[in-house]
């Protein structure tokens, strides 16, 4: 082997370990710039503040698993589990308000800030998630 493959495979070496460093640089830039630019409650939305207008406006999305969501939900919620969202992204209305929520609001919280991060700023959170839904919304569907 001589030395300018040696050369030659080591820069090329060193350039492909770099790659993920500079991705993660570009996703850390982008979510430093989403939250420089954020009020503080963007992006939530509170369980008494769904009234029956809201309500009858908004997509829900339960990012629960798919045991919780099929044991309850709230009505008419469409399921995407939280880790599924980018993914999934072309399943979430960009032209309607929606709500995504989990249990308590922490993975949902997580989901809405990847969603808000790649673009979508219709997306809200639901604070206290299913569990808050059930004992303090301002409407609740028979």
């Amino acid at each position: 082997m001589t030395i300018k493959t040696i050369l030659y495979s080591s820069l090329t070496a060193l350039l492909l370990s770099q790659q993920p460093a500079l991705a993660n640089d570009a996703a850390v830039e982008a979510m430093g710039e989403y939250l420089m630019f954020q009020d503080y409650q963007s992006g939530i939305i509170m369980p008494q503040q769904i009234d029956q207008s809201i309500f009858e406006r908004v997509v829900f999305i339960d990012t629960r698993s798919e045991e919780e969501f099929r044991a309850a939900t709230i009505p008419g919620a469409r399921h995407i589990e939280w880790r599924e969202v980018i993914e999934r992204i072309d399943d979430i209305p960009e032209d309607q308000k929606t709500i995504l929520f989990c249990n308590t609001g922490a993975l949902s919280a997580q989901a809405v800030f990847a969603l808000r991060v790649a673009g979508r700023e219709n997306v809200l959170v639901l604070q206290g998630g299913f569990s808050g839904w059930q004992q303090n919304a301002a409407y609740q569907p028979e």
